[in-house]
């Protein structure tokens, strides 16, 4: 594929594969481009789109269409794509590169019940013959090495198809891969498998991407340095703490990030609103604050309330009393300095509704 004149520049932009650049995972009714403008303030060095349905592209669904929204500060930018269908797939792409779209990933990884009995996500696993197929179609259009695809280690305990997807996938001309080592019927339970990162990085000529139990910037400084990957995708970790790039990368660099702090805190919040209100309607920005900040602020003495009162709120002057009145120093200083920029003891990170 050779690139032509691009209505967005921005998305040529390649995404960096190395250990300093985290990335942000696609995470469903979470990384919409507000929350993307605001990882990026806070060291994501690229980011993914929330999953796109090949079929609501070629259906011309006005949500899935939504989903495509980006700006100039929106890059590096992959777009995540999920359907069983290589006809499908080669029928929409040319479209998205059309819009400048560049770089791509497939969802081989969600384990949602709605998602996988269509033959989607991580139940690709159970037909690897029409995986290979769609993974084909996609970089036929795109080109080799734009694409990368997320997966799992199966669909079940006894059904390990990684390694040889993955080899695979390589052979069709992938760019890199993403493993979330868990199997498809695990969901997010157990503990994600760190070692099959660690194999599949010394297998692979192509970049791993690690995903899975990064809930914390030491968790994922930890993986990184333990599988030897690439670099880290953040999914939970970055939905609970924006700042966990930042964290991160400092932690790699043998620094300590700032301890938590309440005001810091009340700018990420209200920055976060900033941003969702310049990119949609005042009601629709404030529903998506009733979902992000109770994740915010869990750790926080009297967050029950905080959340009670949350549930209600339409209205820009009630969230700002609402932070006031909750998010103090006392309150910090309350709750022991808790922070995630430690070890998380239990491993059960992921997508977001994949």
């Amino acid at each position: 594929m050779t690139d032509t004149a691009s209505p967005a520049p921005h998305l040529s932009e390649a995404p960096p594969l190395r250990p300093d650049a985290p990335w942000l995972a696609p995470l469903a009714g979470y990384s919409d481009l507000p929350f993307r403008l605001l990882c990026r303030e806070h060291g994501a060095a690229a980011c993914c789109t929330e999953m796109v349905s090949a079929k609501g592209l070629l259906y011309h669904s006005p949500g899935t269409r939504d989903l495509l929204a980006t700006t100039p500060e929106d890059a590096p930018l992959v777009l995540q794509l999920f359907g069983a269908d290589a006809d499908i797939m080669r029928t929409v792409m040319p479209g998205l590169l059309e819009q400048g779209f560049r770089w791509f990933d497939l969802n081989m990884g969600c384990s949602v019940p709605k998602v996988v009995k269509t033959g989607c996500g991580s139940a690709m696993s159970r037909d690897m013959d029409n995986a290979l197929a769609v993974a084909r179609a996609m970089v036929e259009v795109a080109g080799a090495g734009r694409v990368g695809f997320k997966m799992r280690l199966g669909w079940q305990m006894g059904e390990e198809t990684w390694r040889e997807m993955a080899l695979r996938l390589q052979d069709a001309g992938a760019g890199w891969i993403t493993l979330h080592p868990r199997f498809a019927r695990q969901g997010f339970g157990g503990g994600a498998r760190w070692s099959a990162l660690q194999e599949l990085a010394a297998t692979l000529s192509i970049p791993v991407i690690a995903s899975g139990d990064l809930f914390t910037a030491a968790d994922a400084v930890r993986c990184v340095r333990e599988a030897g990957v690439a670099t880290v995708m953040f999914a939970r970790g970055a939905m609970n703490n924006p700042a966990v790039f930042d964290e991160y990368r400092a932690l790699l660099a043998g620094s300590q990030p700032p301890p938590p702090d309440a005001d810091r805190l009340k700018a990420l919040i209200r920055r976060h609103l900033e941003l969702a209100l310049a990119h949609s309607g005042e009601r629709t920005a404030l529903l998506k604050m009733r979902t992000f900040v109770p994740r915010y602020v869990r750790h926080i003495p009297g967050v029950r309330a905080l959340r009670n009162r949350l549930a209600s709120c339409l209205d820009r002057d009630l969230l700002e009393e609402l932070l006031e009145t909750h998010l103090t120093q006392q309150a910090f200083a309350e709750d022991g300095g808790n922070t995630d920029t430690t070890a998380h003891p239990a491993h059960s990170d992921g997508d977001a509704r994949p």
